[in-house]
């Protein structure tokens, strides 16, 4: 299997250990995190982790320290590192507040298969449950929203340990993992001496199908007159982006993504149809219930996708590719199921594929691309007049980036139209809180990314409202000097919110309009270079502005205040149901 390949097998040799010698908890952490390859932290530190951050003192050319302003924006920059790197994310807190502060971004994590380690201090063992300064459960709070968690109070476990979580980060649907040191642990020294902490490949997610089964998959495959390949985030994270795109050519498969699968397939490859779900392009929504085949690869069928669920794929029958056995039949009931990774089973199914004339079925795509065109899109990336928009933003973003950049979105109808108006043409190009849907999760985000990335710009593309819930990572950016090209879309409201208040709450728009400060004069406080547009003449220029300035840059863009994002699927409603207008 390909994680078990890219998992790295840390032996007390392979650190260069000598055969024994005495070593502080602290610096066994530091140890382990340099034998998996970290050279980037996010963390904030406390009395609980300050042993720790003492002994990071003397590792300061190994191990890049990034101090955010607040642990939740820790997460979300160990978040978005994993998202545009596929490496592991790594952020760290103090006990009680500190690690609670984690928690979204663990929770984030979690729900979009994140690989996250989460270090996490707590206080002495002997006050372990005596509710002392700043004692939280923390193994507690975090069951639900980890792959796995453990708590150390002996320095010799801490090498097992950490290898174990970098293991279970990584293996199999990735995830995040929560590492509760205590203060005693960190503080007090071992003998390495007969300590293994060698981590054994586990085949917890081997490829669970047979021959036949396979044979069963690549039969109806070849027999369908109208198959639909959803694309989701498992091709991304299990590097298959290659192999989808040789599967839809060789069956001449038309595709449709995710929203964490966009980027997956070029968004101007010819068989790519758009993205899938509520506010995604209006033929692949409508056609899934023509199709007589549905072939999920990586994808967990989210409601988001499905709308109701007894008006979905009524016509198909489904073949799910996914890693995770417990995905499979939670929501759909797969005609065949392939439980493996998505790059292993596109691999063994290509060669039993049939190269078949679907043009007919091509056609039906084409048809609906051109409804929308002609009644959603062309209106909304080319005004005539009027305000700005979030759209016509966005496509010109895109435009003048050649396509080209690692795009941070933060969550809300600027999301939403970022992910509709970018053109992706790079895998691993888009990062964005999809499940858990986390306002405040882009500014942190791009800050990872940037860390992950160094040769294409990093657009952080975020609403007035998310952009004030993590603002204060402007002085990380400014502290660490990263080159993140900021945007704010403006509209004075929680845009989404008033969106469906507009529509389903007979326009009582109750908590959604927004008093927003002087973004330009925050931004300038920082130290980041900022400016404001409102014009549609001042556009083009502003963003060419902002692309060509060296460092970081904030442009505000005070945008139209009740622009929808369409097309639309109502809550409830079937994906055939979806709404143009």
């Amino acid at each position: 299997m390909s994680d078990i390949k890219k998992t790295k097998i840390v032996t007390p040799q392979s650190l260069g250990l000598p055969k024994s010698g005495e070593m502080s908890g602290s610096e066994a952490i530091i140890k382990m995190l340099l034998a998996h390859g970290v050279k980037t932290v996010f963390g904030y530190p406390g009395g609980a982790i300050m042993p720790f951050y003492d002994a990071l003192f003397d590792y300061q050319k190994e191990l890049h320290h990034v101090l955010v302003r607040h642990e939740q924006g820790a997460a979300h920059a160990a978040e978005g590192y994993a998202n545009a790197s596929g490496e592991v994310g790594v952020c760290i807190a103090t006990s009680g507040p500190g690690a609670t502060n984690l928690v979204t971004g663990i929770a984030d994590a979690m729900m979009d298969s994140v690989p996250m380690v989460a270090i996490t201090g707590q206080v002495v063992s002997p006050l372990l449950g005596t509710d002392a300064f700043q004692e939280t459960d923390v193994i507690g709070i975090t069951i639900p929203i980890t792959k796995w968690n453990c708590q150390m109070t002996d320095p010799k476990d801490i090498p097992y340990m950490m290898a174990k979580a970098f293991y279970v980060a990584r293996h199999g649907r990735p995830g995040p993992v929560v590492v509760d040191i205590t203060k005693d642990a960190q503080i007090n020294t071992f003998d390495w001496k007969d300590i293994d902490f060698k981590i054994k490949p586990q085949k917890h997610y081997a490829q669970r199908y047979s021959d036949a089964k396979l044979q069963r998959a690549a039969d109806l495959i070849n027999a369908a007159e109208r198959p639909l390949l959803l694309v989701g985030h498992g091709v991304l994270i299990g590097d298959a982006c290659h192999e989808t795109c040789q599967f839809m050519e060789k069956g001449n498969i038309p595709a449709a993504a995710t929203y964490l699968g966009l980027s997956a397939v070029p968004t101007d490859h010819p068989l790519y149809m758009g993205m899938l779900g509520m506010h995604g392009n209006y033929a692949p929504n409508i056609l899934t219930n023509e199709a007589d085949l549905i072939i999920g690869l990586g994808m967990r069928f989210d409601d988001r996708v499905t709308g109701n669920l007894k008006h979905y794929a009524i016509k198909a029958k489904i073949i799910h590719i996914e890693i995770d056995p417990a995905e499979v039949g939670k929501i759909i009931k797969p005609t065949v199921s392939l439980i493996g990774e998505a790059k292993d089973v596109l691999t063994e199914l290509l060669p039993l594929l049939e190269n078949k004339d679907r043009s007919a079925w091509l056609a039906r795509f084409s048809e609906g691309k051109k409804k929308e065109l002609e009644t959603v899109i062309e209106s909304a990336i080319h005004p005539k007049e009027g305000a700005l928009r979030t759209s016509e933003v966005i496509n010109l973003l895109s435009e003048l980036t050649n396509h080209n950049a690692v795009v941070v979105s933060d969550v809300g109808q600027q999301q939403m139209m970022t992910a509709r108006y970018y053109q992706f043409k790079k895998p691993r190009s888009y990062v964005g809180s999809g499940g858990l849907g986390t306002m405040g999760y882009a500014l942190p985000a791009a800050i990872g990314a940037a860390f992950a990335i160094k040769d294409r710009p990093v657009l952080a593309i975020i609403g007035d409202g998310g952009f004030q819930m993590t603002i204060q990572e402007l002085g990380t950016i400014a502290q660490e000097k990263l080159s993140v090209k900021i945007v704010i879309m403006n509209n004075n409201y929680l845009g989404m919110v008033r969106q469906w208040q507009e529509l389903f709450f007979a326009k009582r728009y109750s908590a959604t309009p927004m008093h927003n400060p002087n973004f330009v004069k925050i931004c300038e406080g920082y130290g980041i270079e900022s400016m404001k547009v409102s014009e549609r003449s001042q556009i083009k220029s502003a963003i060419e502005k902002m692309l060509s300035t060296p460092g970081a840059f904030c442009l505000e863009v005070a945008v139209e205040t009740e622009q929808n994002v369409w097309p639309m699927v109502p809550a409830g409603a079937s994906v055939s149901d979806i709404r143009l207008k």
